[in-house]
């Protein structure tokens, strides 16, 4: 795979040589203590042991409620891979212990919202192989390759080589606290929707894989998410309207009546402070520059 280059061009041109950080120690420490701002996951415990004797690396849950799992590539020879499936295999086995480790971490009201639909692992390497790449393809859960560089003292750079979305999983643990609340599942949402906005949907869709081949689509619980590594915008289907949560900055927004608002302090199903309604065509076509915002600024 060919190395990326990084070079500062104030003043005299100079290139950025690029390295890697010692895995067992420092850059699984500085992934921790900022998963947040790195991949929209909440640290919850690092070297998390399971009842059969292993360790996972680092364990969290993500903007969306998902479980994910960490696993660091030390050596060539690791299978990382197989080792998280291993993990996420036994961490689905034992919902109940992740519960009780979200309860400690975050509290009782974050471990009733766990969304088991899309748990994933995260794999993290100074390289891959393209062995590794083909292997996850054949695989149906959701797996993700993160490889890393290293520029100088202070830059640190995570480039995604290849993300496997999975069909979503039965979230058994969430359909009474669902049918309590009479909270349509997404698929429900669009089935229920006229026409028009199954149509525009599908537009939407098209549209924001159009963007770049580093986006990808997974349905949740309550709605649709489109990614790269964080989440760029959030979908909730309504019979008359699509209404769409855009991660952007509220201070950089001009607001629209009836089409777009700030929903920082507002509670809503999905991520992102910035809600716009899409009703039609012309609704959609000044969202646009909105998402392509989020998608270069994520």
């Amino acid at each position: 795979m060919a190395d990326i280059k990084l070079f500062n061009i104030k003043g005299n041109v100079s290139e950025f040589q690029s390295g890697t950080v010692n895995l067992e120690k420092e850059l699984q420490t500085v992934i921790e203590n900022n998963m947040s701002t790195f991949f929209g996951v909440t640290f919850l415990d690092t070297e998390y042991c399971t009842t059969d004797g292993g360790r996972m690396d680092s364990i969290g849950i993500d903007e969306n409620n998902c479980p994910v799992i960490f696993e660091y590539k030390r050596s060539i020879k690791d299978n990382v891979i197989n080792q998280g499936l291993f993990y996420l295999n036994w961490l689905l086995d034992h919902k109940d212990s992740f519960k009780v480790l979200v309860i400690e971490k975050l509290g009782l009201k974050a471990a009733n919202n766990i969304d088991w639909t899309m748990p994933r692992v995260i794999c993290v390497a100074n390289d891959f192989t393209k062995y590794d790449e083909s292997a996850i393809k054949q695989m149906n859960r959701n797996i993700s390759l993160i490889r890393y560089r290293k520029f100088g003292d202070n830059l640190l750079m995570f480039e995604q080589i290849n993300e496997n979305v999975a069909s979503a999983l039965p979230d058994d643990s969430s359909s009474e606290k669902v049918t309590k609340h009479i909270y349509k599942t997404f698929d429900q949402q669009i089935a229920g929707s006229d026409k028009s906005i199954q149509i525009l949907y599908q537009d939407f869709v098209n549209y924001m894989l159009s963007l770049g081949d580093d986006i990808t689509e997974t349905h949740l619980k309550l709605y649709s998410a489109f990614k790269k590594i964080k989440n760029i915008t959030t979908v909730v289907a309504q019979k008359k309207q699509l209404v769409i949560y855009i991660s952007l900055d509220t201070k950089n927004m001009v607001y629209e009546e009836g089409f777009s608002r700030d929903v920082s302090t507002i509670g809503h199903h999905g991520t992102g402070n910035v809600e716009v309604c899409i009703k039609n065509k012309n609704d959609f076509e000044k969202a646009k520059p909105l998402l392509e915002r989020a998608y270069n600024e994520n």
